[in-house]
């Protein structure tokens, strides 16, 4: 997948995104032929344990991509800019950008609209890198839009919501990300704009959808947003799995023969003839 196949797939088909932080699952996730994989900065919550995505910086995220990018042969692979990679630091914007290209490997970049994203959005395209935008519930500056929760639920705020897609169309961005909005407002902006929309709790409507990983596969317990769907709960299969590791080494019932390895009983005896340094012979006891 590159730039030019993500945009031709408008109108045409629906479009795949997943978040994707290691080898293992990146690998599989590209298996299935998901359009687009992101390298997202809710690492910082799924993995990483923290309570607030712009607590996440450039060296998580560029160790991560690197390892997702290592995995990927298909998909096309995007990076989410960390809050202070441009929202804190906006004269760093387009260096921090180069490096999710030139050293992890992505072929993009994703970041959310913020009061100078338009500024900042432009200096990183007209760098020569494409760039997703993300609008509606953005969780770097969630404390600034109310909170979690769904937005543009009047004529007003909707209205806002329409002129930052058409902007960051305008601006040149190949996509973007419509969080948590009614989903005739995300449909009114897919028709509106000529870039794909790809909605996280925003409706069918879409161009495309993207779930983080850890959500729908029942891997994070801390929360599940009204927008998710599980598509499978691993987690008491996990804890099944640990439980009956635990009981079968107390229990002297792992390792058995299949998975041990074994010597000649001539070399055995061998060993055991042989002196040893402190001048005692080997015993089994």
């Amino acid at each position: 997948m590159n730039i030019a196949e993500i945009i031709a797939l408008k109108n045409k088909r629906k479009m795949t995104m997943l978040t994707a932080y290691d080898y293992p699952i990146a690998e599989l996730v590209d298996r299935v032929g998901i359009d687009m994989i992101l390298v997202g900065d809710s690492l910082a919550n799924v993995v990483l344990g923290l309570d607030s995505t712009t607590k996440v910086g450039m060296q998580e995220m560029l160790h991560h991509a690197k390892a997702v990018t290592r995995a990927v042969k298909n998909a096309l692979v995007i990076g989410d800019m960390p809050y202070d990679s441009y929202q804190v630091n906006p004269e760093e914007c387009v260096k921090n950008a180069q490096r999710f290209i030139t050293e992890a490997g992505c072929q993009a970049v994703k970041l959310e609209w913020f009061e100078h994203c338009l500024e900042v959005t432009g200096k990183i395209i007209k760098a020569g890198i494409p760039v997703m935008g993300h609008i509606g519930l953005t969780p770097q500056t969630v404390d600034k839009i109310g909170g979690f929760k769904v937005q543009c639920k009047d004529a007003e705020a909707a209205q806002r919501l329409i002129k930052q897609a058409v902007e960051l169309e305008e601006i040149g961005c190949f996509s973007v990300v419509l969080e948590c909005l009614p989903d005739k407002i995300a449909e009114f902006i897919t028709k509106k704009i000529k870039i794909p929309t790809i909605g996280i709790g925003a409706g069918v409507h879409c161009d495309g959808q993207v779930l983080v990983i850890h959500d729908m596969l029942g891997l994070f317990a801390r929360y599940t947003p009204k927008f998710v769907k599980k598509y499978i709960d691993l987690s008491p299969l996990i804890t099944k799995a640990v439980n009956d590791f635990k009981n079968e080494v107390i229990q002297e019932k792992f390792p058995t023969d299949q998975h041990s390895f074994s010597i000649k009983e001539e070399e055995l005896e061998k060993i055991k003839s042989l002196n040893l340094k402190s001048g005692t012979k080997y015993s089994s006891g």
